[in-house]
């Protein structure tokens, strides 16, 4: 039995967590600032945050994480070998919102004590096809709409978009941002042997439909987002669907905000409302929406 095969068992089996992550590098590379994680966790022992929801349980690691700097590129960490990783000094928005599901994901179970690996198992199974990393940059889902339709696969979501709203398909456009800029990714560029593949990958992605809610529709739907729901921003620019991607959170003054790693910014940061935001951007075009399940 491979590994893929093993992992697979056991996820679907009542034993969960007996298999460590695919971990292919040293977790000096792999899992920064322990100590964060430490504290956080600690935090949620505390407050028992295991009684939560899971999208409550993901807003409660996302706070735990605001004013985080800005760090571009952080998924990028060698320059050949793949490994799940874990950034507390700083992430991108990618990096942000999967941390803090893997967070709750992991809290989910009680254990005695928990270990930068139980974290990057979790992310190994949501940041990976089929959730598994064999080492290769190709195993890692890329783009965020392959990810909500692998992950929702697994049950590890629903993607919600329709029901918040009329939505419309994006037309006339490629997903090609991994093969048009290669220079800017650290495996491509030092892997010229992987793009064709990328560009195989990219090929599938456009047998897909895409839709999402336009922007002008998103301040009706607010009251029906929930805290922890991932929101990916759709965009006018060329060459991807989705430019940027963060969580729902409601604050106590009942407004449903976005937050998220903000370039503009330089950290993490609960933004205006949802609307607000993506009225302050020509280039957003609307939202699509997936609500983890526990």
């Amino acid at each position: 039995m491979n590994r893929r095969t093993l992992l697979q068992a056991l996820a679907a089996s009542s034993l969960p967590g007996l298999l460590a992550a695919g971990e292919h590098l040293p977790q000096n590379l792999t899992f920064i600032n322990p100590g964060k994680f430490d504290r956080i966790v600690d935090r949620a022992l505390r407050e028992d945050w295991q009684r939560l929801p899971i999208g409550e349980r993901m807003t409660r690691a996302a706070l735990a994480m605001e004013g985080t700097p800005y760090v571009g590129f952080t998924l990028e960490i060698h320059d050949r070998i793949e490994s799940p990783s874990v950034n507390f000094d700083g992430q991108d928005c990618w990096t942000f919102f999967e941390i803090a599901l893997g967070l709750a994901r992991m809290l989910a179970r009680k254990q005695a004590r928990y270990m930068p690996a139980d974290l990057l198992r979790q992310i190994e199974t949501t940041r990976y096809r089929g959730g598994v990393c064999n080492g290769g940059y190709l195993d890692r889902i890329h783009y965020l709409d392959e990810w909500f339709r692998d992950n929702q696969k697994r049950g590890h979501l629903k993607n919600i978009t329709a029901s918040l709203g009329r939505t419309m398909p994006l037309e006339g456009r490629r997903i090609d941002e991994m093969t048009v800029l290669w220079k800017s990714y650290r495996y491509l560029k030092n892997n010229p042997g992987l793009r064709q593949g990328m560009a195989e990958i990219e090929a599938e992605l456009q047998k897909h439909p895409f839709y999402f809610l336009p922007k002008e529709a998103v301040q009706a739907a607010e009251p029906r987002l929930q805290n922890g729901d991932i929101i990916g921003i759709v965009t006018r620019k060329p060459h991807v669907y989705c430019s940027h991607v963060g969580l729902a959170v409601r604050t106590a003054d009942g407004v449903c905000r976005f937050m998220h790693a903000s370039q503009t910014h330089k950290r993490v940061l609960v933004d205006k409302s949802v609307s607000a935001y993506l009225a302050d951007f020509k280039s957003h075009a609307g939202i699509v929406v997936a609500r983890p399940l526990e």
